[in-house]
């Protein structure tokens, strides 16, 4: 039976997280990579089907995940709203397999993702298919597969009736793996795990695990289940047997108790195991190990979001899917990266926007403590490939919905299932837009597979509260401009977040003046957005107007700003001409743009922060105004130029004298700003106080011409797994040590020993420079290059940057084969 969530004015909501991959104890039940030695070829090929007949020899040789669209070539004339690629068409992959096993043994092929339409076949048979790009499948190939034989697997993937709002990506861009098990076995995504009952003596841990029975008898089974703590003590055992009927499945339900707890917090995400051992008489079938976390959660109409009692803002960023420069195909570290880089500046919250992540984020977030606003869809149409018209949106969704939630619902980060973002009503469903059926159906399907947490949806139109579309959902979100307001008005005892906040544009780097007169004043043109952090869209607003608003609107649980890093399509405002996006508080490349400083400030205000712009670097303006902000967890500071002093500033103090508007009296409160400096060339200093105290100064100085260039990896030493990353920052000096900001020389790339050029990028919304090129311009005196290990090959990387008049660099990397092998 199946307890709804009450919706009333708290929304309690606990449960027991994360599912990682089953770890098998024999090797009759195994779960195998299966992301190498794959060929792939562009273009319709319907004889790709075939078997050993068809010849496959001329085509790529790839390792998933693979984007195919992301070499390019950037088309000038393509559309900047899903980034001047190529993605559109139709890509093959083929791949020969011996699957050892026998008779009667199951095998299938579990997809992370493919984008789009994706058809596989086995043997030259259709085996399965699926219909959202951004969905895990899984597919039983067992009645096709031929044990101890070369058999040959083909996937179609076609994005030509594909519709996106960004660059989407194309082909088996996150990992596939094979499973094959006994005919009895845990199903996919069978175990689940939750927290039902939590206090600080001790936590009650129910453990569900769903066992299928492919055998024509009905069948005895034992599961076994063993909790293990933090540090991998076992801390509590349970063994329960059930009955299986046959061609059927059956739920064997455990609960046990665990003495003093350790909490799953944000800056403790504590995470234990449940290991589940199923057996058959004196038969082990398999076993598969759940990670999980035990906390409390909860939502207060009034008072906002609570995490194991205590009120927690909820400082988040929304994230889309690609990875820059890699593109869709995902990369763990690169994820990691991209985390530990927002975490870095006070995030504790990612919503995925707007569609079912890679597993891998998930994993990540539940290891460093992060939330999870968990988004299925963008739109019910073809932005989630549902070509079925307004009658199939709900089928669509309860398809979807019932994978999406049974693979996530094991994360302790998850605390939010979030069924679309900005949809228009339809309340007689003759559209694909919300009506009340349409949301409660989904609602429904969520709570079919997971009844422990919220479902909500991201909303933008404030109107829509005229309709009882909304009743069936447990909270919202709501999109800019604190259009929130109704919804509060019309439901008081619901909570709220802002799943989209600032909307902030910027190009890292540039700066133009004077400043804007109002926030989509963009002095300079639209190709390059000036990075004072001021302008923003007509929709949205500058970061200091959110942080305002969170503060006097206690109610809402957070805010998740629009975006973390900038992602490739969706250039406004300059579609016509851009590759990327301009929203980001990074750049696309991963280098953080000021306004990173700006969040870090206030989101982690103990922690010391200081931050000047623009550059120094202003040989036009010398006798005229540049002004100087400085974004400082401090509440005053004092600037000084060539030694003089020009004067103190104090944040909450709004300086006298006409302004244009009054629109950006509120960053005063913010930021530290100069705003009538006359330039001249040399030293800029601020020394920055809180509370009177003096706690930390900053220069910059004035650059010479660019004289060598300067290379910091993120990481030195990786792993030799072919899949390892390090994120090399590439920056142009003068002779002094200067940063050079206005450098553009074209640097060349040498990677030497056990790596390989990955990518490279300068976050530059303009560029259409290859992302693969062994070449990459600076932009603002900076680029990205990004170097991958070689699989199996431990030992040294060296890495070399000329051009042309600059002083040359070299980093050695170390490779190391991995613990345990591939």
């Amino acid at each position: 039976m199946i307890t709804s969530i009450p919706v009333n004015r708290v929304l309690t909501v606990i449960v027991g997280i994360l599912m990682l991959a089953p770890l098998p104890l024999r090797a009759q039940d195994a779960v195998t990579d299966f992301n190498r030695d794959w060929r792939f070829s562009k273009g319709d090929q319907p004889e790709a089907v075939r078997e050993l007949s068809f010849d496959d020899s001329s085509w790529q040789p790839v390792r998933l995940p693979h984007d195919w669209a992301i070499s390019g070539p950037f088309d000038p004339k393509a559309s900047g709203s899903t980034g001047k690629l190529p993605w559109q068409g139709v890509g093959w992959y083929r791949k020969k397999i011996t699957v050892e096993g026998h008779e009667g043994q199951r095998v299938y092929f579990d997809f992370d993702g493919v984008m789009a339409f994706p058809k596989v076949y086995v043997n030259g048979k259709l085996a399965g298919e699926w219909d959202y790009g951004y969905m895990s499948f899984r597919v039983d190939a067992t009645p096709y597969i031929r044990f101890g034989q070369q058999n040959i697997i083909a996937v179609e993937a076609d994005t030509r009736r594909h519709r996106s709002r960004w660059y989407p990506g194309a082909g088996i861009y996150r990992k596939v793996q094979m499973t094959v098990t006994e005919p009895l076995h845990v199903a996919h995504w069978g175990i689940f795990v939750t927290t039902p009952a939590i206090s600080d003596r001790r936590a009650t841990i129910r453990v569900r695990s769903t066992i299928e029975n492919h055998e024509s008898t009905n069948q005895e089974v034992t599961v076994e289940v063993s909790i293990l703590d933090p540090m991998g003590a076992s801390v509590s055992t349970s063994k329960k047997r059930g009955t299986v009927p046959a061609g059927g499945s059956a739920e064997v339900d455990q609960q046990m108790f665990v003495s003093n707890p350790q909490r799953w917090d944000l800056a403790h995400p504590s995470l234990y195991r449940a290991v589940a051992t199923i057996r058959a008489g004196d038969k082990t079938l398999g076993s598969q190990t759940v990670s999980f976390g035990i906390r409390t959660f909860s939502f207060d109409a009034n008072r906002g979001f609570f995490l194991n009692g205590r009120r927690v803002q909820l400082h988040g960023v929304d994230l889309h899917h690609d990875l820059g420069a890699l593109g869709a195909a995902f990369n763990r570290r690169a994820m990691q990266r991209q985390l530990e880089i927002m975490k870095e500046m006070g995030v504790n919250a990612l919503r995925t926007s707007h569609n079912a992540p890679a597993p891998e984020v998930l994993e990540l977030c539940d290891q460093m403590g992060i939330f999870v606003w968990d988004e299925c869809f963008d739109k019910w149409d073809a932005t989630a490939d549902n070509l079925g018209g307004p009658g199939n949106v709900l089928p669509m969704a309860v398809r979807q919905l019932n994978n999406f939630v049974r693979r996530d619902r094991n994360h302790p980060c998850v605390f939010v299932w979030s069924v679309g973002n900005e949809i228009g009503t339809s309340v007689d469903e003759r559209g694909d837009g919300m009506s009340f059926g349409r949301l409660a159906g989904m609602r429904d399907a969520v709570r079919t597979q997971d009844d422990t947490r919220p479902v909500g949806i991201a909303c933008h139109t404030p109107n829509t509260v005229n309709y009882p579309v909304y009743d069936p959902l447990d909270l919202t979100g709501w999109n800019y401009g604190r259009r929130y307001a109704r919804y509060r008005e019309a439901y008081p005892d619901k909570p709220i977040l802002y799943s989209e906040s600032s909307s902030t544009v910027s190009t890292r780097g540039y700066y133009s003046l004077p400043l804007p007169d109002s926030k989509t004043d963009y002095p300079g043109g639209t190709e390059h957005v000036s990075s004072y952090d001021l302008s923003a869209t007509s929709w949205s607003d500058i970061p200091d107007f959110e942080f305002k608003l969170m503060e006097d609107d206690r109610f809402v649980g957070g805010e998740f700003v629009w975006t973390g890093f900038d992602y490739l399509g969706e250039p406004t405002p300059n579609r016509r001409t851009a590759r990327s996006s301009y929203f980001g508080i990074v750049d696309l490349a991963g280098i953080p743009k000021d306004r990173y400083y700006l969040y870090r400030s206030h989101w982690r205000a103990d922690i010391q922060t200081i931050h000047i712009l623009p550059h120094w670097n202003w040989p036009e303006r010398v006798g005229k105004n540049v002004p100087v902000f400085v974004y400082t967890n401090g509440d005053s500071g004092e600037l000084f130029l060539n030694g003089k002093s020009l004067g103190m500033r104090t944040k909450g103090v709004v300086p006298p004298g006409p302004r244009n508007t009054d629109y950006y009296d509120v960053t005063y409160r913010y930021r530290l700003r100069w705003d009538d400096v006359i330039y001249e060339p040399g030293e800029l200093k601020v020394v920055v106080y809180k509370n009177g105290v003096k706690v930390g100064e900053e220069v910059m100085r004035t650059a010479g011409p660019p004289a060598s260039i300067r290379l910091t990896p993120d990481r030195t030493e990786l792993s030799a797994d072919g899949e390892d990353l390090s994120f090399i920052l590439i920056e142009a000096m003068d002779a002094q040590g200067n940063p050079a900001p206005l450098a553009d020389n074209t640097i060349e790339f040498e990677v030497a020993g056990a790596g390989e050029l990955a990518a490279a990028d300068n976050g530059d919304q303009l560029s259409l420079e290859s992302f693969q090129a062994n070449h990459h311009a600076l932009f603002n005196g900076k680029a990205m290059l990004i170097v991958r290990t070689k699989e199996g090959q431990a030992g040294p990387i060296r890495v070399t940057a000329r051009s042309a008049g600059l002083k040359p660099a070299t980093v050695s990397l170390q490779t190391m084969t991995p613990p345990h092998g591939n």
